[in-house]
């Protein structure tokens, strides 16, 4: 299973962000707003945030679950949980 984090932040924020928040997993930069638009984060490339939303992709980058509204006090653990319902992981 690999996890993946996706911002519109320039990659050196990215790199700050990831060290002090002590991320355990790759925080992407899409700074052209391509995977934002493709997975509806982003309405337009005029959007200055992307929207928060979950993903979860099999190993042929199939989409399998989505989350379109997500609360990040208890959405990491949920996430997890339906991995491993999905994944056996």
């Amino acid at each position: 299973m690999t996890i993946v984090g996706v911002s519109f932040n320039k990659p050196e924020s990215n790199a700050e962000f990831i060290e002090n928040e002590q991320f355990q997993y790759e925080l992407w930069s899409d700074t052209e707003k391509t995977l934002a638009l493709y997975y509806g984060a982003a309405i337009t490339s005029l959007d200055l945030v992307p929207q928060r939303k979950t993903k979860l992709l099999d190993a042929a980058g199939t989409l399998v679950l989505e989350y379109n509204s997500v609360d990040v006090n208890g959405h990491p653990a949920a996430v997890l949980e339906d991995c491993q319902v999905l994944f056996g992981k």
